[in-house]
């Protein structure tokens, strides 16, 4: 009898209809010469420490470090999980042959050897490796079937990934707890959520220190184009004013014009991490409800097997595209223009070289109803395979240099020759962005000019979101943003594809992290723990990429396991002797933090105003008097004063407190004045008086509006195929078309101004 054994029971029920298999039994389906049993994920993990040596339970420093001779494996203690085990073992003690069918990667690898070491199968052992779970692909597997043997690399780098973690993560949170844990406190450190946590802390300190530093731009308008100056910013304030005096004495004349013609190629296809990090940004998903999505995709057989980290695909697959195209009926008019002709094969897209296990995310071609996030992320799949095989997008870049009193500026702006590409992401509903397109310049042609001197400031890196996280996990730490160099950097990456985004939500769940709507910012105890950890080994992203580089190397057969496992213990049993050496303690707890903050504020709120320092000598703190407010500090000398009533009009606590914390009452009606009854919000002014602000109840400046030139009365209307009067139903008949205005603009930049004075022209 042939075993199959997949990693799911609706995987294993996918197979099982392909091969004729069925019978159902319990925990496996029978029929036609097969048996297809399933696991649940993993049947089977590493032992506990006290598995190996009982004191080993108790955690004490003194039992530290914990470096088993051997490690071994059991199978997970859960009733259903121990009954499906025995069901797997009986089948595998009458296997002529096991097929294993689990997931195609290295998880998915070292779930059924566990099982089968467990199991104690000696038999032969083949491999159906595929990268979707359509008939086609699987019945192509099965004629395919590959020796077990040719992944027992795969096998041995996930066998000591897993050591690797089990070795620091028991070793160093037991440390780390037992020496710097306070109250209900268990420190949780990984080999892989360390150096994330670590990048998140140094990113948030590196902004609350950040001190802007000041610049100064040279800009100039002229015809509506903004120009700057060639040479960059001024750092002093001096260098920029003596050429900013100097320009606004000569015309502006435009001294050169270039156009270069370039190509932009197609957004790459999908690795998991791209597509993480596209629907963050796009659809505000967390990197793991994006992996959620895209595995039941791949599970309703729409799309290819998605835990991968290239964006290529290989050769083999070029014949089988026009097959995938044409079943994509749902996006036929953008595949129609394709499949007309020969289907373009370019190296950005096919290349073998790039593609180990598994290639890009690319749809089947199989259609089904989907759930709206589903058919959101599949959208994008599919539109970014198409678009891989359009033309590129030819543009024309321009860089325009012009000259006053022998001062350089410059301006570029892109124009699109041939979208190509392009269309697949135009979106109908979305105004045309006009942004970049320059007007019509000549060499030679002089004006008048408008000079600005801007003071600006430097800006801080910003907050890391998800999608940036993962960019920083795919590349140690490093910011890259061209996808080419990205590219190369992968193998140096920290973590997996597959487990980044359960890295992230590991420490969301242990509150080391937490979110600020899109952002993502390391809690007291995340910055505590890291502060406290000296040991750079644990902490550096780029040293941990290089442990996943050894590991990609014995996945390729070029680096040891052994070499792998023999240098962790070495570094864990160093990390040890240092910690038990440091004399100070931490004591983190984030209970603690927590029932400290929430005492503070309610500490506060019960002392009310009087818990607020005085913001005139930001020494004392302020008092409540007979008919005001004052400040602790009088007798030295401190003459700040709130007083209960304001213009006859009596302040309550509550906007006083307001005042104090956020510079501003909120508006107040009732206050009585020479002018009469007001309504408006108390400020202090620069003596910490009180002052009242009135209210604005003038009308809005309607910058954007325009009289009719005709009936002086209306104003200029936007409708759908003319400019008209709002006065019309009175009589004006005032109408200028989109087309007269257009034709008027010359391909200027169409600015309200310029479209304003073309309709006053128009009478």
């Amino acid at each position: 009898m042939k075993v199959c054994i997949a990693e799911k029971p609706s995987v294993a029920r996918e197979i099982a209809s392909i091969l004729g298999a069925s019978t159902k039994r319990d925990g496996y389906y029978e029929g036609n010469g097969y048996a297809i049993t399933y696991t649940f994920g993993h049947l089977c993990t590493l032992k506990e420490p006290n598995d190996y040596k009982p004191y080993w339970k108790s955690w004490d420093l003194n039992n530290l470090p914990m470096l088993p001779e051997k490690f071994e494996t059991k199978v997970v203690s859960n009733s259903g999980i121990q009954k499906q085990f025995k069901i797997v073992k009986s089948l595998f003690d009458k296997a002529d042959v096991v097929i294993n069918c689990g997931d195609a990667g290295q998880e998915g690898e070292l779930i059924q050897r566990w099982v089968m070491n467990e199991a104690n199968y000696k038999g032969e052992v083949k491999r159906l490796w595929i990268s979707s779970l359509t008939a086609e692909a699987i019945k192509e597997g099965f004629e395919n079937l590959k020796p077990a043997s040719d992944y027992d690399n795969l096998y041995y780098a996930g066998f000591s990934r897993a050591i690797g973690d089990w070795l620091l993560g028991m070793n160093a949170t037991r440390l780390y707890t037992v020496k710097h844990g306070g109250y209900k406190q268990v420190l949780s450190v990984g080999r892989v959520q360390t150096p994330t946590l670590a990048m998140v802390v140094s990113r948030f300190k590196a902004i609350e220190n950040f001190k802007p530093q000041p610049y100064w731009e040279l800009q100039t308008l002229y015809r509506e184009t903004l120009f700057s100056y060639e040479d960059g910013r001024f750092l002093k304030k001096e260098d920029g004013e003596a050429l900013a005096n100097k320009v606004k004495e000569s015309d502006f004349e435009i001294e050169s014009i270039t156009k270069k013609k370039g190509k932009e190629y197609a957004p790459k296809l999908f690795d998991l991490t791209g597509l993480q990090v596209y629907c963050n940004t796009k659809f505000g998903f967390s990197a793991d409800e994006t992996l959620k999505i895209v595995q039941k995709l791949y599970e309703q057989k729409v799309v290819t097997y998605p835990r991968v980290d290239t964006t290529f695909l290989p050769n083999d697959i070029y014949p089988k595209v026009s097959g995938i195209l044409q079943k994509l009926t749902n996006y036929s008019k953008l595949t129609q223009p394709i499949l007309g002709k020969k289907i373009r094969k370019s190296t950005k897209v096919f290349n073998d070289k790039k593609v180990t296990d598994h290639h890009a995310i690319i749809p089947t071609g199989i259609q089904i109803n989907l759930q709206y996030n589903q058919q959101q992320v599949y959208d994008i799949i599919v539109k970014r395979f198409i678009a891989v095989f359009y033309d590129d997008c030819l543009v024309s870049n321009t860089t325009v240099i012009g000259k006053a009193s022998d001062v350089s500026f410059k301006t570029t702006g892109k124009e699109i020759l041939e979208k190509g590409w392009r269309i697949i992401f135009e979106n109908a509903n979305a105004k045309e962005k006009e942004s970049g397109i320059l007007p019509t310049f000549e060499k030679g042609e002089k004006g008048p000019h408008e000079p600005s001197f801007l003071e600006k400031e430097t800006k801080p890196p910003k907050q890391f979101t998800e999608a940036s996280l993962l960019r920083a996990m795919e590349t140690a730490g490093k910011q890259v943003d061209d996808e080419d160099m990205r590219e190369l950097m992968k193998e140096n990456g920290i973590g997996r594809p597959s487990t980044r985004a359960n890295i992230i939500e590991t420490l969301f769940k242990r509150k080391y992290i937490k979110r600020n709507k899109k952002q993502v910012l390391p809690t007291v105890t995340g910055i505590q723990l890291i502060d406290t950890i000296q040991n750079d080994l644990l902490k550096s992203a780029e040293l941990t990429g290089s442990w996943e580089k050894q590991l990609k190397d014995i996945e390729k057969g070029a680096f040891s396991a052994g070499a792998f496992i023999k240098n962790m213990k070495r570094m864990v049993d160093a990390l040890v002797y240092e910690v038990r050496s440091e004399t100070k303690r931490a004591n983190i707890s984030h209970a603690v933090t927590v029932k400290n903050r929430k005492a503070k504020a309610v500490k506060k709120a019960a002392a009310g105003i009087t818990a607020e320092t005085c913001p005139k000598c930001k020494q004392g703190l302020i008092l409540k008097g007979k008919t005001a407010y004052g400040c602790s500090g009088y007798k030295a000398g401190c003459n700040f004063v709130m007083p209960f009533s304001y213009a006859n009009k009596k302040i309550s606590e509550k906007q006083y407190i307001r005042l104090l914390q956020k510079g501003s009452t909120v508006n107040l009606k009732g206050f009585k004045t020479d002018s009469g009854t007001l309504e408006g919000l108390l400020r202090f002014d620069e003596a910490f008086n009180l002052k009242l602000e009135p209210k604005k109840t003038s009308k809005k400046a309607k910058l954007d509006e325009l009289s009719c030139p005709k009936c002086k009365k209306g104003i200029v209307i936007k409708g759908r195929t003319a400019y008209g009067c709002s006065n019309y139903k009175s009589g004006c008949d005032f109408k200028v078309t989109f087309d007269a205005v257009r034709t008027k603009v010359n391909g200027q930049k169409p600015t309200k101004e310029l479209v304003h004075s073309i309709l006053n022209g128009s009478i």
